[in-house]
């Protein structure tokens, strides 16, 4: 029989059994066995076999040398690994399409969803939502602060580790940093769900879950104040006011002999660190120092 039929036909393991025998027969048997071995796990492939016939041909009347015998290997798992990477990357792009928003320190953006709603996040805040499931689903995840105008439409939720947060079209603001988790409702009606409580908000309503208790209260203002570079609070633990001085001036403060769970009513500006170390350590009759770019000391007063 024909050697490169044979060799065509055992490529794709469709030799009967006498042409087996006669395959066996042939006087270079060992030296293609010995050059194909190691591919035994292409044979059956959907890549086209002709090609691998011609190579093995070519390599059988070029030379004969075993050292070579695994030389068109190489070229075809570089293709191999270029298709795979291929299609991965294919797969990423076209079907990964949850979208995914980082602040830094001291940064602020705002951003557009699927339906028209936007979202002012603040600084150090992770917010992602899947556009490819928005239209079946409005979900918000977020760990941070933002502030959200929502479009009217479906239940759009928000959703943190301390509670999640449900409305249909309003605007409100969504603070949730460690254990200490808050809700204004500015317009409309908000219903907050969380392992501690549910409450129902309507504009001007404040939830808040703080030092392991739940309490509602009243905002003053038309929009939160941090969106107009002011963090305003009211009866916070001081802890809270100085992480949040952290967050938007990227320092580090060190408190010395004071009381972090005092409460503070008061806020401060974005764009100025000493004004923001006045407006928090004079009502509480502390002082401070500034010991570095990114270092802040606040102490009591000697007395």
């Amino acid at each position: 029989m024909d050697k490169e039929y044979l060799i065509q036909k055992w490529l794709t393991d469709e030799l009967s059994e006498q042409e087996m025998r006669a395959f066996k027969q042939l006087d270079d048997y060992p030296e293609i066995v010995g050059i194909l071995e190691n591919a035994h796990y292409f044979k059956a492939s959907e890549f086209s076999t002709v090609d691998d016939f011609e190579t093995f041909s070519a390599r059988l009347e070029k030379n004969k040398v075993p050292v070579r015998k695994l030389n068109w290997v190489i070229p075809f798992l570089r293709i191999a690994s270029v298709f795979v990477i291929g299609l991965a990357l294919s797969y990423f792009f076209l079907f990964n399409t949850d979208v995914e928003v980082r602040t830094l320190a001291g940064e602020k953006t705002t951003i557009a969803l699927p339906d028209a709603s936007t979202v002012v996040v603040n600084a150090l805040s992770e917010l992602s939502y899947s556009k490819n499931k928005w239209n079946e689903k409005r979900e918000v995840k977020l760990q941070g602060e933002a502030f959200f105008k929502v479009a009217k439409g479906a239940k759009f939720d928000v959703v943190t580790s301390e509670g999640v947060v449900s409305v249909v079209g309003t605007q409100f603001n969504v603070k949730q940093r460690g254990n200490y988790f808050e809700v204004e409702c500015f317009e409309g009606i908000v219903k907050v769900i969380s392992a501690n409580a549910s409450e129902r908000l309507k504009a001007g309503d404040r939830y808040r879950f703080s030092q392991d208790t739940p309490s509602l209260g009243k905002t003053i203002y038309q929009n939160p104040q941090w969106t107009k570079n002011v963090s305003s609070f009211e009866r916070v633990p001081l802890a809270e006011v100085i992480a949040e001085l952290e967050r938007q001036y990227d320092v580090k403060v060190r408190m010395e002999k004071v009381d972090s769970d005092r409460l503070f009513t008061g806020g401060f500006v974005h764009d100025s660190l000493e004004n923001a170390l006045k407006s928090i350590s004079e009502p509480l009759d502390l002082a401070y120092s500034i010991e570095s770019t990114n270092t802040v000391r606040i102490y009591a007063f000697d007395k």
